[in-house]
């Protein structure tokens, strides 16, 4: 789930393809203009659209994914708290919030130079 190579050589979230599981997040409605600034923002990552499905309801979306792997798909420790912050906020299951805590994680090392989180 994390084993996009970030350029601070740590695991970031990318969509795998899996038969039978299930990616949980959020929905956006964004403008072109915002898509385009969301091109810009998420190196490494190519934008591709696929279905999402909300109960009965089936959505044509945009996401990212990444062919640019890690050998090491651990998060540091603050990606993962923001990953599991923001399924909270909104109201992601359990379950999911579960698979989320049980992800492997590391120290970021630069945090020992005061860089905050």
């Amino acid at each position: 789930m994390c084993n996009k190579r970030g350029r601070d050589g740590s695991g970031k979230a990318n969509l795998v393809e899996a038969p039978g599981e299930t990616v949980w997040g959020v929905l956006y409605r964004v403008s072109e203009r915002q898509l385009d600034e969301l091109d810009r923002f998420e190196g490494g990552y190519t934008r591709l659209v696929l279905e999402v499905h909300t109960g009965d309801v089936t959505h044509r979306a945009w996401t990212y994914v990444s062919l640019r792997l890690t050998e090491d798909p651990r998060p540091f420790d603050w990606y993962k708290q923001l990953m599991l912050a923001g399924a909270r906020e909104h109201g992601l299951p359990e379950e999911w919030l579960a698979r989320l805590h049980a992800l492997p994680e590391r120290s970021d090392p630069r945090a020992d130079a005061g860089r905050e989180g």
